[in-house]
């Protein structure tokens, strides 16, 4: 491989400009026929289909889930660098997130990388990860060991600002159920205990909560299951709740507190109570030189980042747990105007625009160049280890 690192990138954009046609098509396409969660059969068999073509070895399925896979070109010897590639959508609404340009982005990046280079030292991924809205994909394949040894991990998320790195909060997952005992109730209400005044219970007690924790806490639930009539008295009652958290061990003393909620209430009303934790995410941990790099390439592409605070309108996402695993980056780019709201159907056409597409070019460009970064600067790649182990 010859060139110094800048000429390097511009073959790689050119690379990617030169494709530019064929990765909005996919991108249309994708967003055309929408698959929720563990269900993107086209999707994962479109992106990986063109990376097979393009001389990348293909692994799917990929850790026992069918619409995951790997997709790893090797330039040479060297460290390893992924692209994440997430292309679920929501149910009703489609791709309201826009993760049809995610999975495009990455797929672009590395075929930039493969295509435009050919040689060079190391190996990039492109990894499918299904399932990221409410599946936890990613949470299954970091399990799986499937981003050990990765030297830096990347993915860039739509949105309506362009945001180098915030927070995403740790987040766990309760399922709370109660059993009581039927009766009439209003013939014999005495014979009876009431479920769904324990699950009323429980909420009351959380609200009570509130007042005594840090502003980065967040607890939100809905009543899954409320009885069947108002003339019995409910022997069932059910609640699903998500806690989060800027740190997870925070995050999990609170899901102990909202646990002695349902307890509480299941010793005030005599019910029985079932707790289940069904999934949790951890907090994401944005390794700041790999972020630094990508927003050196970035503006060098000509785009300005936003300046707003880490800690402001705060999500979840699975990608945390990519990022106690491996080095990782989750930057923002606008597509669209700053009012535009996430799971919406305005987002839902944004992500299908002329914005939205060129934001997915962008960012496609702007990652590969940062991957280049990694496998051509072994100062860069120090400092990343330094901060990884720093955060960890």
């Amino acid at each position: 491989m010859t060139g110094d690192i800048g000429e390097l990138k511009g073959r790689v954009v050119a690379t990617i400009e030169g494709i530019r046609g064929q990765l909005e098509e996919l991108a249309l396409r994708i967003h055309g026929q929408p698959e929720t969660k563990f269900e993107e059969e086209q999707a994962a068999g479109w992106l990986s289909e063109v990376a097979r073509k393009a001389g990348f070895q293909v692994e799917k399925p990929l850790a026992g889930l069918s619409t995951a896979f790997r997709a790893s070109f090797r330039g040479g010897d060297g460290p390893r660098v992924a692209f994440l590639a997430e292309y679920d959508a929501l149910p009703e609404l489609g791709h309201a997130c826009g993760h049809n340009l995610i999975g495009v982005a990455s797929l672009g990046a590395a075929l930039g990388i493969a295509l435009g280079l050919g040689r060079f030292p190391g190996t990039v991924e492109l990894i499918g990860t299904p399932g990221e809205e409410g599946g936890g994909g990613k949470v299954i394949l970091a399990r799986a060991g499937v981003f050990d040894g990765l030297a830096a991990v990347m993915l860039f998320h739509p949105s309506s600002r362009t945001i180098l790195w915030k927070y995403a909060l740790a987040r766990r997952k309760l399922f709370i159920e109660f059993i009581g005992k039927a009766a009439h109730a209003s013939g014999s209400p005495d014979k009876g205990i009431n479920a769904l005044d324990a699950v009323i219970q429980t909420f009351n007690s959380i609200n009570a909560l509130r007042q005594h924790l840090p502003d980065d806490v967040r607890i939100h639930g809905i009543i899954t299951d409320g009885g069947a009539a108002p003339n019995i008295v409910p022997d069932h009652a059910s609640a699903l709740f998500y806690v989060r958290a800027l740190e997870d061990e925070y995050c999990d003393r609170v899901l102990e507190r909202v646990m002695d909620c349902a307890r509480g209430a299941a010793l005030a009303t005599g019910a029985q109570v079932n707790l289940e934790l069904q999934g949790s995410y951890k907090s994401l941990r944005t390794n700041l030189p790999l972020a630094r790099a990508f927003k050196e390439n970035l503006e060098a592409l000509g785009w300005e980042f936003d300046q707003v605070d880490p800690k402001e309108r705060l999500g979840s996402t699975d990608m945390g747990d990519v990022s106690h695993v491996a080095p990782a980056i989750h930057p923002y780019l606008s597509i669209g105007p700053e009012e535009l709201a996430g799971h919406s159907i305005e987002f839902r056409e944004a992500a299908a625009s002329e914005q939205g597409l060129a934001a997915m070019l962008a960012a496609a460009k702007a990652l590969a160049m940062t991957a280049l970064d990694v496998l051509l600067c072994p100062e860069l790649r120090d400092a990343i280890l330094r901060d990884f182990a720093a955060l960890s």
